[in-house]
């Protein structure tokens, strides 16, 4: 659901695209070798080599403080594995990197208290007749300083490499104009015809529904004569997949886009875009996003006007590297009703008085200055100081000018959104992808809906008019108030919203939900439901379907195995089994796409299970 961009900084600065929908929470999976240090790397380091890890000091939150290695894992562990272990025991990891082919992992916690609770509790467990072991783990070292590091041992070591490789990076770069790079990094498949990319959408589908029907037959082992019968049926899968349904259009369909700003990479400062690479790949430039296919020409409009006045300002962009500057980032939302929402994120460092002046600035430059011909109908600024702790709370956002939210229509209803509520980027999509859900959640005027994590109530309202009632669950305060007014202007009276976590919010709404015919339909951030929501909704037996929108289905993959296996003294209730399947594309240009499941309780009084 949450169209999030991975935190790739060394201390937890602002991101530096949301070119793509990437990752929603603070588990990050990693299964590349680069990040395990070299054999005694930070020891009795030179300055040079100090300065790698001075992210480290001072008052700035980053978990590699608080990191340990996990040795002796079992062979064929994956991430979810080993996350759902450590849940298991009551240890709660801020991120998880593990190495392909590898018995070991870096994880990293909040807190010492954490870190130290996980070392007690972990060292010297069983688990899958392998006996663990954990040590204290170095911090990794600042990837933009190490990769300088390198870059300058060569030079010293290897100067006739060094020259001839340098020959080659220009000869490719004459090859590939920033243009192209920056579509490669943001739009991989823009130069791929869109018939191809929908075919390579569905082969990556069916492959996920291959591995969830070895699942079951893993984890259920009751349901084996049904899912025999199932492979029989839809070519070796355990339910049908449906042809991939497109994107109504393909170009400029984005309507939330989160720009970076630094230096470009042409040598022009105050460079307003998406980064080539990321950080952790040593790459800091920055490429305008005017030639990029997925940007709508609105937003394209906004980034130049606002590129033009922070180049009149004195103050600098902020450095991921030195924590030095002011600029940070551009959120800019669109919609098809023409307004344009702009939110301005700005490091104060010292500054205090000069921040009135700059919000006044800003408020004539887009109201009455150059900048009011690129349409800002809301206009806000963020204080984006350094992280201190490891919250991940929304920071507030001072209205400057405007509007305070803009508005969408979608489906004929019209909805409110405020800076921080998730709406799907995509919004012709979204109408395709609704629609779906709604056909398959099979509903009648008897039906109650939980719409789960509901951000502002797109998907419950749209299907408010054909039940009885719908219940909202979201976390964020303000797409709640959204949802709310939402409901209001659409004149729907049989629609209520609740303000939290899921897992803490929903197994007392399934109790007190009295109706014979409940349907859940859940659309999550990118790691999927808390384990907790899936054990309320297996508890909750007079819920009888669950439509689950995933925006990574991979990630989403412990969720359906839960859903799917064998009751057990942790798992209680009746097993849902999984009855269609669909991909939509709502990110062109990309290998993301939604996945729509359909899961039905399993009746056990029935013949054919």
């Amino acid at each position: 659901m949450a169209d999030v961009a991975v935190d790739n900084s060394p201390a937890g600065s602002l991101p530096s695209t949301a070119n793509e929908p990437v990752v929603t929470d603070d588990l990050v999976e990693e299964k590349t070798q680069e990040d395990k240090p070299a054999e005694g790397e930070g020891d009795g380091a030179t300055d040079g080599d100090a300065n790698m890890y001075r992210y480290i000091k001072g008052d700035l939150f980053t978990s590699e403080i608080f990191k340990v290695e996990i040795q002796n894992l079992p062979k064929y562990i994956g991430f979810n594995d080993l996350k759902k272990f450590l849940n298991k025991h009551g240890i709660n990891p801020h991120k998880i990197k593990l190495f392909n082919k590898q018995m070991f992992a870096f994880v990293t916690f909040k807190n010492l208290e954490e870190r130290d609770k996980a070392m007690k509790a972990v060292h010297g467990m069983q688990w899958k007749s392998k006996v663990l072991s954990v040590r204290l783990a170095k911090p990794k070292a600042d990837p933009i300083l190490k990769k300088r590091k390198q870059d300058e041992e060569n030079e010293d070591g290897q100067p006739g490499a060094k020259r001839a490789t340098g020959s080659q990076d220009a000869k490719e770069g004459e090859e590939e104009p920033l243009n192209i790079q920056i579509a490669n990094a943001v739009t991989p498949l823009w130069n791929v015809p869109y018939e191809e990319q929908l075919k390579r959408k569905d082969r990556e589908v069916e492959g996920i529904l291959q591995k969830l029907t070895r699942e079951i037959g893993n984890n259920n082992k009751a349901m084996l004569p049904w899912l025999f019968v199932q492979k029989e049926k839809h070519n070796k899968l355990c339910c049908p997949l449906e042809s991939i349904r497109p994107s109504p259009v393909q170009t400029e369909y984005r309507n939330k886009c989160e720009f970076v700003i630094g230096v470009g990479a042409d040598g022009e400062d105050k460079t307003v875009g998406f980064r080539l690479g990321k950080y952790k790949g040593g790459s800091c430039a920055v490429v305008s996003p005017s030639e990029t296919s997925h940007v709508s020409s609105e937003a394209k409009k906004i980034v130049q006007a606002f590129q033009q006045f922070i180049r009149t300002t004195p103050y600098a962009v902020y450095s991921p590297e030195t924590y030095a500057g002011h600029w940070r980032q551009l959120t800019v939302r669109t919609c098809r009703t023409t307004q344009t929402m702009a939110i301005v994120f700005f490091n104060p460092q010292k500054l205090q008085e000069e921040l009135e002046e700059l919000k006044g600035n800003l408020r004539q430059y887009f109201t009455e200055g150059e900048g009011k011909e690129s349409g800002i109908t809301s206009l806000y600024f963020v204080r984006m100081g350094q992280r201190t702790s490891a919250g991940t709370e929304d920071l507030p956002c001072e209205h400057v000018a405007g509007t305070e939210w803009i508005h969408e229509e979608l489906l004929g209803l019209k909805f409110r959104i405020s800076p921080h509520s998730f709406f799907q980027t995509n919004t012709p999509a979204a109408e395709v992808l609704y629609s779906a859900v709604g056909e398959w959640a099979q509903l009648d005027q008897d039906s109650t809906v939980l719409d789960v994590c509901c951000g502002t109530g797109t998907i419950g309202i749209s299907l408010a008019k054909k039940v009885r009632k719908v219940i909202g669950i979201e976390l964020c305060p303000e797409a709640v108030e959204d949802a709310k007014a939402n409901a209001e202007v659409n004149g729907l009276t049989n629609v209520e919203f609740h303000c939290g976590k899921a897992e803490d919010v929903l197994p007392t709404i399934l109790n007190a939900v009295v109706s014979p015919n409940v349907t859940a339909i859940v659309d999550p951030p990118r790691a999927g439901l808390h384990s907790k929501v899936i054990l309320a909704i297996r508890k909750a037996e007079h819920l009888k379907r669950l439509v689950y929108v995933a925006c990574n289905a991979k990630a989403a993959m412990n969720n359906f195995i839960d859903l799917c296996r064998a009751p057990s003294n942790r798992v209680r209730g009746a097993a849902f089994r999984p009855m269609r399947a669909m991909a939509v594309d709502l990110f062109p240009q990309t290998m993301h796409c939604e996945t729509i499941l359909l899961f039905e309780r399993v009746d056990y009084r029935r013949e054919d299970i």
